[in-house]
C-alpha cells in the first residue's frame, strides 16, 4: 500500500471506531509496516475485523496472515532454485578418474 491507501483504510477503521488515531502522523509511522501489503487485502482484513470486533485492528490484525503467506512464498522460490541448482550441479557431475583411489590410498600408505 502507499501512504494515500493506509490514509483511506485508516479513515474506515476511524468512521467505525471513535478512538482510532487516524491521524498523518500515524499514517506515515505505519506505512512502512503496512507497504508490502496490497489494499484490497488489507481492506478486507478491516472489514471482517469490524464484523467480528469491538475494538480497533492492530496492525497485525490489518496484515492478516498475508505477511506469513509472503514469507512462505520467498521461501518455496529460494528452495526451488536451490534444488534447481542441486539438480544442474548433479548433471554436470562425473565420476573420478578411475585409479585415483587407489593412488590416493598408496599416498597415505592405506591398506584397500
Amino acid at each position: 500500500m502507499n501512504k494515500l491507501e493506509v490514509a483511506k483504510l485508516y479513515k474506515i477503521i476511524k468512521k467505525r471506531y471513535g478512538n482510532f488515531d487516524a491521524s498523518l502522523q500515524a499514517v506515515e509511522e505505519d506505512l512502512d509496516m503496512l507497504k508490502d501489503i496490497p489494499y484490497d487485502t488489507a481492506q478486507s482484513n478491516v472489514r471482517q475485523h469490524i464484523m467480528t470486533s469491538d475494538f480497533p485492528p492492530k496492525i497485525s490484525q490489518i496484515r492478516g496472515r498475508l505477511g506469513e503467506q509472503l514469507e512462505r512464498e520467498r521461501m518455496r522460490k529460494q528452495t526451488q532454485e536451490l534444488i534447481h541448482e542441486m539438480d544442474a550441479s548433479r548433471l554436470k557431475a562425473v565420476p573420478p578418474p578411475s585409479g585415483l583411489k587407489e593412488a590416493l590410498y598408496a599416498r597415505l600408505n592405506i591398506q584397500h
